[in-house]
């Protein structure tokens, strides 16, 4: 008996410890917040670009009418592969095919295919007994069967290869529907895309480097942006500048960029080491970005500011892996994270204080 209660209490002493030693989560004071629609959860799935971008247009929608809408990421994800197959197909393999992708995607999916909403296709992760979005199986047979496609030794192809392609498509997200009824109007993804009010046309990207002339537009060099998209280049206090106008105007940002770097928590929070004394320069992001140290690798929305007990500045940012860290799936990246590791921001030209020329 006295050995049971001597490791009772070196278990108490030793969970006290462990409770001592963990970090008390940060507390923020919200200075801006715009609406967002609820957060989701990609899951097993490189699909942050499509998450990200499709929260993006809802809370647009959501800015113009004050209608919610659930909008089907699968949909996109399902078109997107195709549009990125028949790319690397005509590229004879030498472009990249991958899970990844960047806010034109969407906008481009869009424009050709339409939209449909959550409910009319067949819920993300179920065709693989999963609850939601998993790719594992999935691109382990998707991305070889395109590679052979596009690395092959025929000299023609047939066009039998998009049919299984999209046997695959079909197989592992789900068929895409032609026609559905939504809050009893009938549809196709195409009308139903009009019926939303977004204008395409409104949405540009923007970016600050220095290996290309500021005022001009570009396609940034970053694998996971295979369309050859175009981006205005700024200067980085401009780009800084336009965020913070975009969000006191109550226009949300969608934001490309590395989560790889120093700093960035899987708890909620993204701040640079000494970030009170630190600021950021055009330099140091360019450095970064030439030598590989800052990648873009995931989007998330930015839709408000906060500042932390220190009054230092901070953005809310929607993340897209569900509820978690300690803010229920929403990060505070401080505003010189930000400033270092943006790849590009994307929004409604509407939101701009900038040259005429970016809009």
């Amino acid at each position: 008996m006295k050995k049971i209660l001597t490791l009772l209490v070196m278990s108490v002493f030793t969970l006290a410890a462990i409770a001592q030693k963990a970090p008390a989560k940060k507390v923020f004071t919200i200075v801006k917040a715009n609406p967002i629609t609820s957060v989701k959860n990609q899951n097993r799935s490189g699909t942050c670009w499509d998450y990200a971008t499709i929260g993006f247009l809802e809370s647009e929608i959501l800015r113009k009418t004050g209608k919610t809408y659930d909008l089907c990421e699968m949909f996109v994800a399902h078109n997107d592969y195709v549009d990125c197959a028949e790319y690397h197909v005509r590229m004879h393999g030498d472009s990249r095919f991958s899970q990844g992708g960047s806010c034109d995607d969407v906008i481009s999916v869009i424009r050709r295919h339409g939209i449909c909403p959550e409910e009319a296709m067949t819920k993300p992760g179920t065709l693989v007994g999963d609850t939601l979005a998993n790719f594992n199986e999935f691109f382990a047979v998707l991305e070889p069967y395109v590679e052979a496609v596009a690395k092959s030794s025929a000299k023609k192809l047939s066009p039998q290869w998009k049919v299984g392609l999209e046997s695959i498509l079909d197989a592992y997200i789900g068929k895409k529907p032609e026609t559905f009824t939504y809050e009893g109007r009938s549809y196709t993804p195409q009308s139903f895309a009009q019926s939303l009010g977004l204008n395409l046309d409104d949405y540009v990207s923007l970016t600050s480097f220095t290996h290309h002339p500021f005022y001009s537009w570009f396609t940034i060099e970053a694998p996971y942006k295979w369309r050859p998209g175009l981006s205005y280049n700024l200067p980085l206090d401009e780009m800084m500048k336009t965020i913070d106008d975009a969000l006191d105007k109550g226009y949300n940002v969608a934001w490309g960029g590395d989560v790889s770097g120093n700093g960035f928590s899987r708890t909620g929070t993204a701040e640079l080491e000494d970030s009170l004394h630190l600021e950021v320069t055009q330099q140091q992001r360019q450095q970064l970005f030439d030598g590989w140290d800052a990648t873009y690798d995931h989007v998330m929305l930015i839709y408000g500011k906060a500042k932390d007990a220190e009054g230092r500045d901070y953005y809310l940012v929607k993340n897209s892996w569900g509820k978690a860290g300690d803010y229920e799936g929403i990060w505070y990246m401080s505003r010189d994270y930000i400033a270092l590791y943006t790849t590009y921001i994307f929004l409604n030209r509407h939101a701009l204080s900038i040259p005429a020329s970016a809009s």
